[in-house]
């Protein structure tokens, strides 16, 4: 398969799988817990298209694990759908949610390191 057929692909399962991340995080934002948990600052946004944890214990790690497994679920069916991998989709799913952190929310840089929104979140430069 040639890199613009590839990339063309990608680009429009990019549209699908928005719809589907979207649909996993407005599910997530429905939850009482992982709304505290956003607020408290445990838990944030990664480059990968998955949910981190930036601190907190055993019921912060379950939540964010039961969010992942969701979220890996709408990647692979959207993926299935289009012929991309799940890893392209969870990364364009990353680029959109990193993109989309609220201010005062957390989210990981490009470089790994836990940031709080202030403004424009740093995102990968593979992002378009």
């Amino acid at each position: 398969m040639n890199m613009l057929l590839t990339t063309s692909r990608v680009a429009i399962a990019a549209g699908v799988l928005a719809l589907a991340g979207l649909s996993a995080a407005a599910f997530a934002q429905r939850d009482p817990a992982y709304a505290a948990a956003r607020e408290a600052k445990q838990v944030g946004e990664q480059p990968d298209g998955y949910l981190g944890v930036v601190s907190g214990g055993p019921a912060v790690q379950a939540l964010v694990r039961d969010i992942n497994i969701k979220r890996k679920a709408a990647y692979t069916a959207s993926a299935q759908a289009s012929g991309a991998t799940v890893e392209q989709f969870a990364f364009t799913s990353g680029c959109n949610l990193v993109a989309k952190v609220g201010q005062g929310e957390m989210y990981r840089t490009p470089a790994g390191q836990w940031k709080e929104n202030t403004g424009t979140p740093e995102l990968d430069a593979r992002c378009k």
